[in-house]
């Protein structure tokens, strides 16, 4: 896998490169003949969605190349080496697109001839900067064998800065290029539709929301090809677009009407997801603790049993996730999201200027947390208590993903609620953390216990999770206090500014 950051332009068949001196040493240019087959489903899903799957023969990284959509200004590529069957796809590259074709055949769609000159910008034996002219002859597989010609100039940075870049960008566009609005050469020469987008009344919420929802829809799609490939943080991100969408049709529910069942799938799926994070968040929480003591007082295989053995229910967990995003309900489940952004039910509410409707839902958010305190405190009974600050917990996380939904419409005291939110979730959740935390630890030392190992290392760890939870108990007053008190400081200002706006 690497990661691609390049800039690509579109220049005339004329068009002279600039003179790079000056910025580093130049080398070349070099030529090179490509050929590469690009597959997608009959209707383009992937190039819809900004997927490049290809086999290309030719140059210094001839074989099979996955480029995922572009995400702050990165594109991942992932890579395998070259087959003789230019039919088939290699199913690991096919497994990573599943998500984009959903059962669908993949096949060839176009081919594009490429005559490559390569210029290369060196800090020594450095690579810094690769300049690729590339004059491309492309075939359309899908319409009689259409042939379309054209030039395009990429810079692409290798192992140098982003000021570099910058400054390469600069004198190619001087010299009469112009920035790609193409997203692949594949996108220049199918031109396929983009996914279908909601025609929504400008200014209005249900405009607001709705572009909410497409925006964590995409982040749930491009977040399916890297849990798949069990990549750092990608079941967290995956599941947080899970959480965010399910929020959001709770909180906008005026907005965006009938969308229960859809809940209910989101729930799933972020049940999916939930049993492998939380292994990862509880073998990387054991893994700290057990570092910060003292060699002598880590005694017995603990570190075997809060390590490996989590990492292998956490490996046997990815592969439960991969069964599910492998099947119907799941693909269902995305072909739903698919019609939530392009076709919404909305409702009365959606007509109302964003303004006026979404401060009082953010209010109406902040509301709920408040009743689910109360509600908790009123009950006498200290183990029923505890269980129902949980509520206030989930309620707090769903004002804090309510604001910030909020935030591109309403502003900054948008970005101070989910703060605030977030305040009071991160303290009753490290409470939480603490209690789980201490049951495990005792599952555990049972399980040492019958295997005749030293437990004594569990208690103190045991010990250490009590007093962390304790503490968060005891801060939470203080944190309450002071957080309801900044809220209510918060709406005031967003209510007193839009009656004035108003």
């Amino acid at each position: 896998m690497s990661i691609e950051i390049e800039d690509k332009f579109d220049v005339s068949s004329d068009y002279a490169l600039p003179d790079l001196s000056g910025l580093a040493d130049i080398v070349g240019p070099k030529s090179y003949q490509l050929v590469a087959l690009y597959y997608d489903t009959p209707d383009l899903r992937l190039a819809a969605r900004g997927v490049t799957l290809r086999r290309r023969r030719g140059g210094h990284d001839a074989g099979w190349h996955l480029k995922l959509p572009k995400a702050k200004g990165v594109r991942q590529e992932i890579t395998h080496p070259l087959t003789r069957s230019t039919k088939i796809v290699p199913p690991e590259l096919a497994e990573l697109v599943r998500a984009y074709t959903r059962g669908a055949e993949l096949q060839v769609v176009a081919e594009l001839d490429t005559r490559r000159s390569v210029t290369l910008l060196l800090d020594g034996e450095t690579r810094l900067i690769e300049i690729a002219d590339d004059r491309v002859k492309g075939v359309d597989h899908r319409d009689d064998g259409k042939v379309v010609r054209w030039r395009e100039v990429e810079a692409e940075l290798l192992d140098g800065s982003q000021a570099l870049l910058a400054k390469v960008g600069k004198r190619l566009r001087k010299a009469g290029a112009t920035p790609s609005e193409a997203t692949s050469k594949l996108a220049k020469l199918l031109e396929p539709a983009p996914p279908a987008k909601a025609l929504t009344k400008p200014g209005s919420a249900g405009e607001a929301v709705v572009d909410y929802l497409a925006g964590q829809v995409a982040a749930l799609l491009s977040q399916d090809p890297r849990v798949r490939r069990a990549e750092y943080d990608a079941v967290h991100q995956m599941r947080v677009a899970c959480r965010r969408l399910r929020s959001a049709l709770k909180a906008f529910k005026a907005v965006v009407v009938g969308t229960e069942p859809l809940q209910e799938e989101l729930q799933w799926l972020g049940n999916v997801l939930g049993e492998v994070r939380d292994l990862e968040v509880t073998r990387a929480r054991f893994g700290k603790a057990l570092a910060r003591l003292a060699p002598e007082l880590v005694i017995g295989p603990i570190q075997t049993r809060l390590g490996s053995d989590l990492y292998k229910r956490e490996q046997e967990g990815y592969e439960r996730i991969k069964d599910a995003l492998s099947g119907d309900r799941y693909y269902t489940l995305l072909n739903t999201l698919d019609e939530l952004v392009s076709h919404p039910n909305l409702g009365k509410a959606a007509a109302k200027p964003a303004e006026e409707r979404l401060s009082a839902i953010a209010a109406a958010g902040w509301d709920r947390v408040t009743r689910a305190y109360d509600t908790a405190q009123a009950i006498e009974d200290l183990e029923r208590r505890e269980i129902a600050m949980h509520d206030v917990r989930k309620a707090a996380k769903r004002a804090r993903y309510t604001a910030e939904a909020l935030q591109p419409t309403l502003g900054k005291n948008m970005s101070r609620l989910a703060k605030l939110a977030e305040d009071i979730q991160e303290v009753l959740g490290t409470h939480q953390d603490g209690v789980v935390a201490q049951e495990t630890l005792a599952k555990e030392a049972e399980n040492a216990r019958q295997a005749g190992e030293d437990t004594f290392t569990y208690g103190l760890l045991v010990g250490i999770e009590r007093n962390t939870a304790e503490r968060a108990h005891a801060d939470f007053p203080r944190v309450w206090a002071e957080t309801v008190k900044a809220v209510g400081k918060v709406l005031h200002e967003q209510s007193s500014g839009h009656s004035l706006r108003t």
